[in-house]
């Protein structure tokens, strides 16, 4: 499965997040693996942030994708505190640093702070000019602000924004919006950190498919045209689970079961943040 940007680049439908990874010593080995997994399974895209452990996600990515770093879509997302013309180029300086690359596929601003929009997409287009990003978007973004955005640049890739079947109130306006702007979305968390692997309704779709709970999640989240998911693994065998999600095709059945489970908004909701 894969997702057309509006640059034209395709990029995986399916791929890894690294938030609260590089948080316990203890793991890293585990955590590096579980990225090399993925990029062996195709999971290609890779998501971190300067916020990540202060940097130390960042670190722990550029050390997995180290002698592979041409087979991996790399997005890491700038602070809005940091999001100034000069603090984006510096930050951004900062991030190559830490992953080891001489240049990030995605630069996302992870959330809309006090600095001006319009700084941080002149920051954006001077950092593609310079080579040190190819594209760029945001993250948390409303459907007011994406309106704004757009006046701005046209240049935009995607909004990265928490989206899973118990935070549906992007459906209502905002993921309607994307899809007639043809501007992919990002859907972070899209098992909710494991709280929706408890849920009856979704052991019950699993199991006629010989699935897991979280393998339906993740195919419910990919169901729809123009949607990345950026799931967490921790392990080898997490990263061939969240991948097997992939080629799970739920019916008209397990859709319904899995609306009256988890009702789609009925108006318009602000857009919730993790």
């Amino acid at each position: 499965m894969t997702v057309t940007l509006p640059s034209g680049e395709i990029v995986p439908a399916l791929g890894m997040g690294t938030w609260m990874m590089a948080e316990h010593p203890s793991l890293r080995a585990a955590e590096i693996a579980a990225l090399r997994e993925g990029l062996d399974l195709g999971l290609a895209l890779i998501d971190t942030a300067e916020m990540y452990g202060s940097g130390a996600s960042e670190s722990l990515v550029g050390e997995a994708v180290r002698g592979r770093r041409d087979e991996v879509f790399l997005v890491s997302k700038v602070l809005p505190s940091n999001a100034s013309v000069s603090g984006t180029v510096r930050a951004c300086e900062a991030s190559l640093r830490r992953l080891g690359t001489d240049r990030l596929d995605l630069y996302l601003l992870h959330w809309r702070g006090s600095v001006l929009l319009s700084q941080t997409v002149e920051a954006f287009t001077g950092l593609v000019s310079s080579g040190k990003i190819r594209h760029w978007g945001v993250s948390n973004f409303d459907l007011a602000d994406m309106r704004e955005l757009v006046e701005l640049s046209g240049s935009c890739q995607t909004n990265q924004i928490l989206y899973n079947l118990s935070r549906r109130g992007p459906e209502y306006d905002l993921l309607p919006w994307h899809a007639s702007a043809g501007l992919p979305i990002m859907a972070y968390s899209p098992v909710e950190q494991g709280r929706l692997l408890g849920s009856p309704v979704l052991a019950s779709v699993a199991a006629r498919h010989d699935a897991t709970p979280a393998q339906v999640a993740l195919a419910w989240v990919l169901r729809l045209p123009g949607v990345i998911a950026i799931p967490k693994a921790g392990s080898a065998a997490h990263v061939r689970e969240n991948a097997a999600a992939s080629a799970l095709r739920l019916s008209s059945e397990d859709l319904a079961e899995l609306d009256r489970a988890f009702p789609p908004p009925a108006g318009p909701e602000p857009l919730e943040m993790l």
